[in-house]
C-alpha cells in the first residue's frame, strides 16, 4: 500500500517523512510531486521484477530466489555487497543479464554494481567449473616443480590458469601461497588438499572429480 505524507508544516508543503519506501526525499518537491515520484518508482519494480531475462544459466527457479533477495534488501542502504554476493551463491556467478537486474531491482546505477561487483575479488564475472583446482605458486612449490603439474593439467584438461574449462568441469586458479610448504608441491582441489604432488600423478587425482 502506497505511503502518503503524515503531516504537512503549517504554510510549508514540504512533507515531514525524510525516506518512503527506502528513497530518500528531496524536501525541495511538493507532497503532490512526491507522490507521482514514489508511484512511478512503484511501478519501474513491479515491471522489473515481472520480468525475467533470459539466460542460460539462470532457470526461472533461480530468477524466483534473486527475486526475493532484492526484495529482502531493498531500501537498505549499503546493500549492494550483500545482494551480489546472494545472487551469486543463486547462479554461481555475476553475468551482465544478472547485474542489469540487480541494479533496476534496487534502483541503482549498472556503473555501481558493476563497479562494486569488478572490485572485489570475491565476486566473479565469469562462470566458474564444477571443481576449483588451485596450484600453489610459491617458492618451495614452484622449486619442487609446480611448473610442470600445471602444465600437465593444462594440457590434458584443456584450461588455462585464471580460466575454467569448456565444459565447465575445472577452474584453475594459481595462488601465492596455501600455508603448506612442507607438502610442496600442493594442490587444492576443491576442500582437498594434496600434497608432493606429481605432474604424472595429476591428472588421476583430477579425474576422480566429476
Amino acid at each position: 500500500m502506497t505511503a502518503y505524507p503524515s503531516s504537512l508544516d503549517e504554510g510549508n508543503s514540504k512533507p515531514s517523512l525524510t525516506f518512503i519506501f527506502g528513497y530518500e526525499i528531496d524536501f525541495g518537491l511538493n507532497w503532490v510531486q512526491l507522490l507521482k515520484i514514489t508511484l512511478k518508482r512503484e511501478e519501474s519494480t513491479r515491471m522489473t521484477i515481472g520480468f525475467h531475462p533470459n539466460h542460460p544459466d539462470i532457470t526461472e527457479e533461480m530468477w524466483g530466489r534473486i527475486e526475493g533477495v532484492i526484495s529482502r534488501y531493498r531500501g537498505i542502504p549499503g546493500s549492494v555487497i550483500g545482494v551480489l554476493r546472494e545472487c551469486q551463491d543463486v547462479a554461481g556467478y555475476l553475468p551482465v543479464e544478472l547485474m542489469d537486474y540487480i541494479s533496476s531491482g534496487l534502483n541503482l546505477s549498472r556503473s555501481e554494481v558493476f563497479g562494486v561487483a569488478s572490485f572485489y575479488a570475491l565476486f566473479s564475472l565469469e562462470p566458474k567449473g564444477r571443481n576449483l583446482v588451485k596450484v600453489c605458486m610459491g617458492t618451495a612449490c614452484y622449486v619442487k616443480g609446480i611448473k610442470e603439474v600445471i602444465t600437465r593439467i593444462e594440457n590434458h584438461f584443456h584450461v588455462k590458469q585464471g580460466s575454467t574449462s569448456s565444459d565447465r568441469r575445472y577452474s584453475l586458479e594459481p595462488v601465492r601461497c596455501l600455508g603448506a610448504c612442507g607438502l610442496a608441491p600442493v594442490m587444492v582441489v576443491n576442500k582437498d588438499t594434496f600434497g608432493d604432488v606429481k605432474a604424472d600423478k595429476v591428472v588421476q587425482i583430477l579425474d576422480q572429480y566429476e
